[in-house]
């Protein structure tokens, strides 16, 4: 079983930013693709970025093209979120994912295991 752990959410300015990281247990961390995904309240689950096992392809959404940067460290078998310029569009609760296979995916059912979610609040 695997447990994927988020921190790092909070509450910032517009124009400000944060750094979401997410742990995941276990010891398979480096042969999966890992994602974030987003929801807002009333929304459905929106895909924001993916990057392969090794860390060497990355898929953005347009939306967070630019602002946001994910990285991984598979020694520390962490996956993390930098989100600059952020807005009060990107209000959310922020989850991350493990994908089932080694590349790049967008799709939540292309993931078998989440975490629990952390919030990140942008005020205008």
């Amino acid at each position: 079983q695997v447990q994927l752990v988020e921190s790092g959410g909070g509450l910032v300015q517009a124009g400000g930013s944060l750094r979401l990281s997410c742990t995941a247990s276990g010891r398979t961390f480096s042969s999966y693709a890992m994602g974030w995904f987003r929801q807002a309240p009333g929304k459905e689950r929106d895909f924001v970025v993916a990057i392969s096992w090794s860390g060497g392809s990355t898929y953005y959404a347009d939306s967070v093209k630019g602002r946001f940067t994910i990285a991984r460290d598979n020694a520390k078998n962490t996956v993390y979120l930098q989100m600059n310029s952020l807005k009060p569009e990107d209000t959310a609760v922020y989850y991350c994912a493990r994908a089932s296979s080694r590349g790049v995916r967008t799709r939540p059912h292309d993931y078998d295991y989440w975490g629990q979610g952390t919030q990140v609040t942008v005020s205008s």
